[in-house]
């Protein structure tokens, strides 16, 4: 039997909270080792976040050069991608960053055990690396799991063989026809940018909309700009079976009977934690009914010196969230007393136009009884959407009725992302509306619109005026 080696700290698995904790530890002179599979970075990296954008940003390029008339140039001929040039340039991208986390690590100073690691005593991970096996444990623990793409135990799916965000990312062969069942954020992305590349798509979701955690409005106008695009909706749609292989040929029939045939079949119905099969039990970790491990405000366990982090801990999924887990669990170390409670999670989702949000939506505000006070204004109305041509979508704002806070944000169109960083930081600050509403913000972007957005908040104590949702939707399409 190996000798167990001992460490100050034990991070079980790479991603963006478990290195920054590992690397950070290491640097200030503790002895760290980390445990990971192989994803050198974690899979934001590898097989996530970054692969997708880039894959993204080939599709826009493509659907650019496809309205070069539109602004004034001449096109030689049809825009077309090249799968094999796409699928390189995404590979590139993604070494890149392998390359950047490899050094970092190094120079760290932390250890990196590469292999496939389970415990195999309370606070013994034994690591089946290349050289064999090894036997590490710390004086604290911390895990940072991850999660895969889920296979909804719909018949014949599984044996189907679909794709999942992680194999689609490496596709070298145009699907001629992709189904998509999932009309999530992942099956969002990949639906939009796989049509403008060229593929035909078919997007089959359970739900009544698209994005069924957002408002009506804003589904809606997605939903609008997606059969602008040509992408098939099967909404409220209940598979029977899947038939048929992907990448061959597959087939969904609903149990309405309509079917839907394609050349590829993608699952992007939700993720799942990848905390079996590691002996999370021999180490007194207890999981929930969803197999994700439960943790206190501080990212403790029910294990005493094992905290768990990241997706695979409950956190929403996304990298931001995972960096503010690595805060928590280092103030916790220093002493301090920073938790997960009461965080703001804003997201995006790259679609064009983008999404953007932060804070309650429409929805979420009425369920928790919170007044609030409505703004709407079309992108249209901003003089640099207009300049750029992307005069798609609408901003929204959520005020309180009672006072000035801002209580959510979403904005539908050209970098969404970006406008909403600027409202997220007056919310952060503490900042009435009228900040944004009065700030003088640089003539012509997109950020400016705030100024026209937040003008729209009428005065405390008004009822909530708000155009219909359908008028919401049409502003958008306009």
């Amino acid at each position: 039997m190996n000798d167990i080696e001992h460490y100050d700290i034990v991070v079980f698995g790479g991603g963006k909270a478990g290195k920054t904790l590992a690397m950070d530890q290491a640097a200030a002179g503790k002895r760290v080792a980390m445990v990971e599979a192989g994803m050198i970075g974690g899979a934001c990296i590898n097989i996530a976040c970054i692969p997708t954008k880039a894959l993204i940003r080939s599709a826009q390029i493509v659907e650019t050069a496809r309205r070069a008339e539109e602004m004034g140039l001449v096109r030689a001929g049809p825009a077309k991608a090249v799968m094999g040039r796409v699928a390189a340039r995404t590979a590139e991208v993604v070494a890149g960053m392998v390359e950047i986390n490899r050094h970092a690590f190094e120079a760290s100073g932390l250890e990196l055990v590469l292999g496939w690691g389970r415990f195999t005593e309370p606070r013994v991970i034994e690591v089946a690396t290349e050289a064999g096996p090894r036997r590490v444990t710390g004086e604290r623990i911390y895990l940072d799991l991850g999660t895969r793409a889920a296979i909804p135990p719909i018949p014949g799916l599984r044996e189907a063989a679909p794709l999942t965000h992680v194999e689609a990312l490496t596709l070298d062969v145009l699907p001629a026809r992709l189904l998509v069942v999932g009309g999530g954020y992942i099956g969002m992305e990949l639906s939009q940018a796989f049509r403008r590349l060229g593929s035909e798509v078919v997007v089959i979701e359970g739900g009544r909309q698209l994005a069924a955690r957002e408002d009506a409005d804003v589904a809606a106008a997605i939903q609008d700009q997606f059969a602008e695009d040509g992408i098939e909706l099967a909404l409220e749609a209940r598979i029977a079976e899947v038939a048929g292989r992907s990448g061959e040929e597959a087939s969904v029939r609903l149990a309405d009977g309509q079917a839907f045939t394609g050349s590829h079949l993608l699952a992007a119905a939700g993720r799942q934690p990848m905390t079996g099969g590691i002996g999370l039990e021999l180490a007194g970790v207890e999981l929930d009914a969803r197999g994700f491990i439960r943790v206190d405000e501080r990212l403790q366990t029910s294990a005493l010196g094992i905290w768990a982090m990241g997706e695979a801990a409950g956190s929403p999924m996304f990298t931001h969230i995972a960096l503010d887990d690595y805060r928590v669990a280092k103030s916790g170390i220093a002493g301090g007393t920073r938790t997960t409670s009461g965080r703001m999670v804003p997201y995006c989702v790259f679609i064009e136009p983008e999404f953007a949000r932060v804070g309650l939506s429409e929805a979420e505000a009425r369920q928790a009884g919170i007044a609030y006070r409505l703004a709407t204004l079309p992108m249209d109305a901003v003089p640099r959407a207009r300049t750029l041509g992307e005069r798609t979508g609408f901003m929204k704002a959520l005020v309180a009725a009672d006072g000035d806070r801002i209580v959510g944000f979403a904005m539908l169109g050209a970098q969404a992302g970006e406008v909403m960083a600027v409202v997220q930081m007056a919310m952060l600050g503490g900042l009435p509306f009228t900040a944004l509403r009065d700030g003088i913000l640089a003539h012509p972007t997109l950020a400016e619109g705030l100024n026209m957005l937040f003008a729209k908040v009428g005065p405390a104590g008004e009822p909530l005026a708000r155009r219909p949702v359908s008028a919401v939707a049409r502003m958008s399409a306009e």
